[in-house]
């Protein structure tokens, strides 16, 4: 998805349907798929990101003297960052394609959005490339960042970009020589670009990119989403087994009731952590596996079973002895 066509086959591409009551049985090899790809939850996360962006791309529309305001999505690692900020992108792009269809016979779609990754190491040359390869924009080994940087800024207004989202911000640390040039080169170009930029990264408010001037600048033009573990409860609301309800209600299961995943809210709250992608991830693996032993059911003995992240499993302690429901 760090190139065009990449992108465009992404957000043009139908997500993963769940079963529809009245629809036939799907066979085996389609369920294991679909619980492979699965669908997208809409956690509290994705919905406070996509009214952020929708708002703060209207506010900054017609402003032309300085940066427009961006965002910040932040939080620990498989906390649903990326999927958020994925999602968010995708609606936008629908949303501008369906607005301004291309002209009668032209081959040439909308480009409303780009998704750049900060690569590892990144100095400011590489990270303006990656732009550049977002578009297929040419670059030799003799260009300089300069010149690079004037075909990126000339080509994404061209294009028509509106929302720039820029992944794993936490690379880059401001602190040091290659890293402060890079985050200066972040700053120039939302000041040139008329476009909504949108990073995200772990734990950002932890990092170098909130602090000292450099980091200033960015803090003061830039709101937090923050995509933290869900807690348990929530004044009089359970957020995480809300998330589990819907996640259950997803799953393409012969012989699986729903209300069980729910009832297990606690447990699975502790082996996550709270945090959304390892949630998601211990229960699809759990349906393929119920799918591949013929149990076509989930329960807490096969969740017990089901090996997480190394993030997840060194939060988890040890659970009572499982109980089969």
């Amino acid at each position: 998805m760090t190139t065009w066509q990449g992108w465009n086959r992404f957000a043009t591409t139908d997500p993963p349907a769940p079963p529809r009551p009245g629809d036939p049985p799907r066979s085996t090899e389609e369920r294991l798929a679909y619980h492979s790809s699965f669908v997208t939850i809409r956690t509290p996360a994705i919905h406070t990101l996509a009214t952020q962006v929708r708002t703060l791309m209207i506010l900054g529309r017609h402003q032309q003297t300085t940066a427009r305001p961006s965002l910040i999505v932040t939080g620990p690692a498989a906390a649903g960052k990326t999927t958020a900020l994925l999602n968010v992108g995708r609606t936008c792009h629908l949303a501008h394609t369906r607005k301004n269809p291309p002209p009668p016979g032209s081959a040439h779609a909308a480009v409303p959005v780009a998704y750049v990754l900060v690569p590892p190491g990144a100095t400011a040359k590489t990270l303006i490339t990656e732009f550049a390869r977002y578009l297929g924009i040419p670059v030799t080994a003799r260009m300089t960042q300069t010149q690079i940087t004037e075909a990126v800024c000339r080509t994404y207004t061209q294009a028509g970009i509106q929302l720039v989202m820029i992944d794993e911000i936490h690379r880059l640390n401001p602190r040091t020589t290659t890293g402060a040039q890079t985050a200066d080169l972040l700053k120039d170009l939302s000041e040139r670009l008329p476009a909504t930029f949108v990073y995200a990264g772990i734990n950002v408010t932890d990092t170098p990119l909130f602090t000292g001037v450099r980091g200033a600048q960015l803090a003061g033009r830039a709101t937090l989403v923050d995509c933290g573990p869900l807690p348990a409860r929530h004044g009089t609301r359970h957020p995480f087994r809300d998330v589990i309800t819907d996640i259950e209600n997803h799953l393409d299961l012969q012989q699986h009731k729903p209300g069980v995943l729910p009832r297990h809210a606690s447990y699975l709250h502790q082996r996550t952590a709270g945090r959304i992608g390892s949630l998601t991830r211990l229960i699809r693996q759990a349906a393929i596996t119920a799918i591949h032993d013929g149990t076509e059911r989930i329960t807490k003995t096969t969740l017990d079973t089901i090996r997480l992240d190394h993030l997840a499993e060194t939060h988890h302690r040890p659970h009572t002895r499982a109980r089969n429901r």
